[in-house]
């Protein structure tokens, strides 16, 4: 295939050492060989072994999967024709299962087959465990980039790509670990959740206050009571499908506008109203504010609170005065807001190129995360770093392939040029790519996000930007057990 705007082809000793590299994983009991600067938990992590690619990269690329000292299992993929340079990936979720996934590593890479197909090669590590946790998630991802390092060399250069929560993720791998001259030389963030975790969920806060003070059913008053920044109690049964249920119950919000009884409906135009949460993503918000929130709080916190809606004015039903009197206010433990913050928010001290694709009509990581960590990035004094481009696009999980094929040549002109795009280049770089996949342009060169105030109600002193500073970063650093453990 024909690519714009490629990257460099590698020279012939690196294609030699991939060759070679490659025949050897491919041998029974071939230990790889260790780089002096590599961790024990890489030391310790067994050869990478070969397995079948994704169908749509059937014979155009190499798979290996692994595990590594840590229980996080991985995938990694190189192009036949690979042009040196590697493409490391945080997924989203998080996902809740108590342990690392074998299968997320290669549903990844078919996901993100573009960039493989762009001639990059490709390393995801699915986490050691499910659950929340960033800076384990961001730990994790490098430990996939060293272990694709040990096995084929160092590459030409890196970039680290997260999308949703892998956005959160990735971006604290660029402020662990992406300092200038370090592994990273770029960060391709899409539909991230930049707001971090102290600020990034209080639209879901807000909604499991709000949808109860209407439904009155989650949970029910003959039900044991526990109080709703839990999400849910520790020790409930409740699955999905019954969490579905009961929305229904309430909101009829799977049934035709016709079908629904007018409480229903009027139940169901409030809670949207006020929350602003999209109607077609109600269902998995309240998911996320019900199952996260419980492994967050009582998974990851001890049981203490890091929400709160105290000091927020409702507005947008039909009786503002009533939602605003009855609604359950909660206050959050300064331990817990801090040891979140710690553990995802971000603090925009960036020295590496920073390019970000959002859809501005993302149900699910609404596109004024932008708006946050532009502000982040700016009172760090480090906006330079950064390019934000936007798309016409009403998804959240996937977006163009067209425009990830432009989205990583750009990151990677700027990283090895110095020259820094524009959203406008890279959206009419755009257009060339599409002639190879078919998917579209959908970019808008000209759209700002407003502030992320405008979308989500503040909290008393949440309005300045960095929501973690440096500063804080260090001294919290200091204090044995910080943080949300791995």
């Amino acid at each position: 295939m024909i690519r714009p705007h490629s990257p460099r082809r590698t020279g012939d000793r690196l294609r030699g050492r991939l060759r070679a590299t490659a025949t050897a994983l491919g041998a029974a009991g071939v230990v790889v060989g260790v780089l002096a600067a590599m961790t024990p938990a890489v030391a310790d992590t067994p050869a990478p072994a070969t397995a079948d690619c994704p169908a749509a990269l059937a014979g155009k690329a190499t798979c290996y999967t692994g595990q590594d000292a840590n229980g996080a299992h991985y995938a990694i993929a190189v192009p036949a024709d690979w042009n040196g340079s590697l493409v490391v990936h945080a997924h989203g979720g998080p996902d809740l299962g108590d342990a690392s996934d074998p299968a997320r590593g290669l549903e990844d890479l078919d996901r993100w087959s573009v960039m493989v197909d762009e001639g990059y090669a490709w390393a995801g590590s699915s986490y050691r465990r499910g659950g929340y946790g960033t800076r384990m998630a961001a730990a994790d991802t490098e430990n996939v980039r060293r272990v694709f390092v040990s096995a084929f060399g160092s590459p030409e250069r890196t970039y680290v790509h997260g999308q949703s929560w892998g956005g959160d993720v990735a971006a604290k791998v660029v402020e662990a670990y992406g300092q200038r001259g370090g592994p990273y030389d770029g960060a391709l963030l899409t539909n991230g959740v930049l707001a971090g975790g102290s600020r990034g969920y209080d639209y879901r806060v807000d909604l499991r206050a709000v949808y109860q003070y209407y439904c009155h059913n989650h949970p029910r008053p003959t039900e044991p009571q526990y109080p709703l920044w839990q999400g849910l109690r520790a020790d409930s049964t409740m699955t999905s499908s019954g969490l579905r249920a009961r929305l229904q119950e309430c909101t009829g919000y799977a049934s035709a506008p016709q079908d629904r009884t007018p409480l229903q409906q009027r139940n169901l135009d409030d809670i949207l109203a006020v929350t602003k949460i999209p109607e077609r993503t109600l269902e998995s918000h309240l998911r996320f504010a019900t199952f996260t929130f419980r492994d967050i709080v009582h998974g990851r916190l001890g049981g203490r609170n890091p929400f709160g809606n105290v000091g927020v004015r409702y507005s947008g039903s039909h009786d503002d005065r009533a939602l605003n009197a009855g609604v359950e206010r909660f206050a959050a433990d300064p331990s817990a807001v801090r040891d979140l913050s710690y553990d995802s928010d971000l603090t925009g001290r960036v020295s590496i190129p920073v390019l970000t694709l959002h859809a501005i009509d993302d149900p699910t990581a609404f596109v004024e995360h932008e708006a946050a960590y532009h502000a982040t990035l700016q009172g760090a004094r480090r906006d330079q770093h950064l390019v934000q481009t936007f798309t016409e696009e009403h998804e959240h999980s996937q977006l163009s392939a067209a425009e990830y094929a432009a989205s990583i040549a750009a990151l990677d002109r700027w990283a090895s040029t110095g020259r820094k795009p524009s959203p406008r280049s890279v959206a009419a770089s755009c257009a060339a790519f599409d002639r190879t996949y078919g998917t579209g342009c959908f970019y808008d060169a000209d759209f700002r996000p407003a502030p992320y105030a405008m979308r989500v109600e503040a909290r008393p002193g949440g309005l300045g930007w960095p929501a973690m500073t440096a500063e804080q970063e260090r001294a919290w650093s200091r204090i044995d057990g910080v943080g949300i453990a791995p």
